[in-house]
């Protein structure tokens, strides 16, 4: 894949940090809105961002049957990626570092900076939009149970219900059904207009918060905590790396191996960050992950795609 083309379309999602930025600076937004727009963001915006994805796809017993193997393979991927990290780790999880360390080499942004992106680099096959759907599927399943455990070590959220009572599972419960029942083809143009919008905001909402939590730190402690470079080697670099190797040899459609590779290759998931303010716990690290992985993958993801 061509490195100047994703490079471009990775600038583009990474210039919406400015607007947050800018605004913070200025006094005309305060940093302890975050918390507010986190929720929007997650209870409003991603499963609007889900539904609206299944409504771009016909349907077909193929795209569900490739669907379903997506879900199976992302869930058993990054399963696999933090049984790895947990085993090599656990005599160390006394330290929050590492136990951030386990969820954010794994868990990426994938839905709000991973869904435009697939979009832009492979923009002839429609279904991508939906794999990357039911990427942030499998990660929430992860991201409310090992995640939520992670930030708070508190046992009751590795449940069942945690794993199914979810935003992300909300969205997939609405947008699944539709899809099956061709929504695409008889819902109301301006109601699908409407959750297309909902749905497309939020990759900017996503990157104006993350500006607003940069115009707040300190940027010379930021690039110099060598912790968070080891997070992100992890996940931007080594997660979707041990992804390819184990689906490279396997009979996958291209479009399915492509998506799979440049959506585990996105920045820490923002929404460990989200998590850690709405508990209010290791906001500090989980933002840094965030934010440093973020400006990183401007370099890393064109790089990782060239395997393409």
């Amino acid at each position: 894949m061509s490195f100047d083309i994703t490079f471009s379309n990775v600038l583009l999602t990474l210039l919406y940090i400015l607007p947050g930025y800018i605004i913070c600076r200025m006094g005309k937004v305060s940093p302890a809105h975050q918390s507010s727009l986190s929720g929007v963001l997650v209870y409003a915006c991603s499963p609007c961002m889900i539904v609206s994805s299944f409504l771009s796809l016909d349907y077909s017993a193929e795209n569900v049957a490739s669907m379903g193997l997506f879900f199976a393979v992302t869930l058993a991927l990054q399963t696999a990626f933090m049984l790895v990290l947990y085993l090599l780790l656990r005599s160390r999880y006394a330290d929050s570092r590492f136990r951030i360390l386990t969820i954010g080499s794994v868990l990426g942004n994938v839905g709000f900076f991973g869904l435009p992106l697939v979009r832009a680099l492979l923009p002839d096959h429609p279904e991508v939009l939906c794999y990357a759907s039911i990427y942030v599927l499998s990660m929430n399943i992860l991201v409310f149970t090992a995640g939520v455990y992670c930030l708070t070590q508190d046992r009751r959220y590795l449940s069942l219900r945690s794993a199914l009572i979810n935003p992300s599972m909300l969205g997939f419960a609405v947008g699944f059904p539709l899809f099956l029942l061709g929504g695409s083809r008889w819902m109301p143009a301006l109601l699908m207009d409407g959750l297309s919008l909902l749905g497309r905001m939020s990759t900017p909402l996503c990157m104006i918060i993350l500006g607003i939590r940069i115009a707040t730190v300190d940027l010379k402690a930021l690039f110099s905590r060598p912790f968070v470079y080891l997070v992100c080697l992890c996940k931007l670099v080594v997660f979707p790396l041990f992804c390819w190797v184990l689906v490279k040899p396997l009979p996958l459609p291209e479009a399915f191996r492509a998506s799979l590779l440049i959506l585990s290759a996105v920045p820490c998931a923002s929404i460990i960050f989200n998590m850690a303010e709405i508990h209010h716990r290791e906001v500090e690290l989980s933002a840094n992950c965030v934010m440093l992985s973020t400006l990183l993958c401007l370099l890393t993801i064109p790089l990782v795609t060239m395997v393409l």
